[in-house]
């Protein structure tokens, strides 16, 4: 089993930062995509960023210039970091991996329980 637990958020001015960490556990042999989604109330669960296991980091509109995702393979971690908040920012963020658990398995996609982040106008 792979678990994926999400930190950082809370409730911050708008304007202000937020850095968001995702760590994996459990059975994992290689970690490929993993990415930060976010859903605000009333609306579908949408991307925010997504990075390669090469690093490559791919954003949505709405955040491009004001985040950056990064991933540490080693340690089997992806931060988000948000700036220039708005309200509209306002969301649960989850983070989402796509692991092989072992050698001969296949990619399973696994989401964490996700981490609220509230901005205030």
């Amino acid at each position: 089993q792979v678990q994926l637990v999400e930190s950082g958020g809370g409730l911050v001015q708008a304007g202000g930062s937020l850095r968001l960490s995702c760590a994996a556990s459990g059975r994992i042999v290689l970690i490929d995509a993993m990415a930060w989604y976010r859903q605000a109330p009333g609306k579908q669960r949408e991307l925010v960023a997504d990075i390669t296991r090469g690093g490559r980091p791919n954003y949505a509109d709405s955040v491009k210039e004001r985040s950056t995702i990064s991933r540490d393979n080693a340690k089997n971690t992806v931060d988000l970091q948000l700036n220039s908040l708005r309200p509209e920012d306002t969301a649960v963020y989850y983070c989402y991996a796509t692991v092989r658990p072992s050698f001969s398995a296949s990619l399973y996609q696994y989401w964490g329980q996700g981490t609220q982040v509230t901005v205030s106008a």
